[in-house]
Formats: C-alpha cells, sequence, structure tokens
C-alpha cells in the first residue's frame, strides 16, 4: 500500500515536471521567437536566468517581481510603462504552472482512489483548475489550498491533498518557474506589439 502510494507520487511528480519544462522551454521560447525575432533560444534564458533562479529558490512569484522586473527592463529590452503594468498583473493572475499541476493533481488523486470521471467531470477540473490558479495567492503551495476547491468541484474527497504534501514543495519551486517565465514572456510581446521594446 505504502509502495504504491510512493511509486503512485512519483509517476504524478514525472508527468508533471515534463509538462512543465515543456512550458519553460518549449512553449513560451518559441512563442516568443515567432513574435519577437531578435530574442533566440539562449538569448531568452540568459537575460532571464536571474528571474528563474530566484523564481526557484523562494517559490513565490510576489518575491521575484522586482528581480523579473530588472530582468525584463534591462536585459529584454521592455519600457518601463508596459513591465510595470504586465508583470505584477501576470505575477497575480498569470498562474500557468499552477493550472497545470491542479489539473494533473486532481486527475491524478481521481485514479489513485479507482474514481472514473466522466468527460463533463474533466471538464469541470480544467475550468475550476485555471479559475482556482487565477485565485491563488502569489506566495509558495497557494496552488495547495486552492486545489481544495478542484476536487469538491467534482465532488472528491478535498482531505485527499494531503497525498501530496511530501512531493509538493520541489513542484512548486518549478511552478513558479513557469509563471515568471510566462509573465516575461508576455510582458516582452505586449511590449513589441505596443511598439514599447527596445530591440538590439
Amino acid at each position: 500500500e505504502v509502495i504504491e502510494i510512493f511509486l503512485g507520487l512519483a509517476s504524478y511528480s514525472l508527468v508533471l515536471v515534463a509538462g512543465l519544462l515543456f512550458l519553460i522551454f518549449a512553449f513560451y521560447p518559441v512563442i516568443l521567437k515567432l513574435i519577437v525575432k531578435t530574442i533566440g533560444y539562449r538569448k531568452f534564458f540568459k537575460n532571464m536566468g536571474p528571474a528563474q533562479l530566484m523564481a526557484f529558490s523562494t517559490s513565490s512569484s510576489a518575491a521575484t517581481l522586482p528581480v523579473t522586473m530588472e530582468c525584463v527592463e534591462e536585459n529584454m529590452g521592455v519600457s518601463k510603462n508596459v513591465a510595470s503594468f504586465v508583470l505584477p498583473v501576470g505575477a497575480t493572475v498569470n498562474m500557468d504552472g499552477t493550472s497545470l499541476y491542479q489539473a494533473v493533481a486532481v486527475v491524478f488523486l481521481a485514479q489513485m482512489h479507482d474514481v472514473d470521471l466522466s468527460f463533463a467531470q474533466q471538464l469541470t477540473i480544467v475550468l475550476t483548475a485555471t479559475l482556482a490558479s487565477i485565485g491563488s495567492a502569489a506566495v509558495p503551495s497557494a496552488g495547495l489550498i486552492m486545489m481544495i476547491l478542484v476536487l469538491q468541484s467534482v465532488g472528491l474527497n478535498p482531505a485527499w491533498v494531503a497525498i501530496l504534501f511530501p512531493v509538493d514543495r520541489p513542484l512548486d519551486m518549478l511552478r513558479t518557474v513557469v509563471n515568471v517565465t510566462g509573465d516575461a514572456t508576455v510582458s516582452t510581446i505586449v511590449a513589441k506589439t505596443e511598439g514599447e521594446l527596445r530591440e538590439g
């Protein structure tokens, strides 16, 4: 029984890490490259490295905000007007890592307890996970609290959240890197479309 739980947590962690790494290393840089031709793959990570490292170590988008703003303004060439509007909004609302994590976690918990989710329930999970991630505070492990809402929305036991405690912290660190990378990507794209990007 205990070994089964650990194996389950390991596979859940692997799936989640794969999804989060895809967002960081494939999704965001590719979208940015399509819109802002001058920022290449390596340049993007060189520019955003300090903010990503800070996000990983603090697990808080809010705590990382000053470093993110500095990286985006000085390294990416985004104007202060755009950065000071988009980044604080992003730190509060744009939680891609958190919404991915909540959807994966709820499906994992349902499978672990042999609950078959209907298509309607799966849609509900996607919707509530997205909304709950918007409502999550930009502090460590806030997504874990919001997951209780997602579980209740499809009639699952909210106490199941406790199973995820042992692996939550390292995954939370990675989720925050996704959130910060997403904020930086969006602010750079907004600056480009508004003609507020200093390219060179």
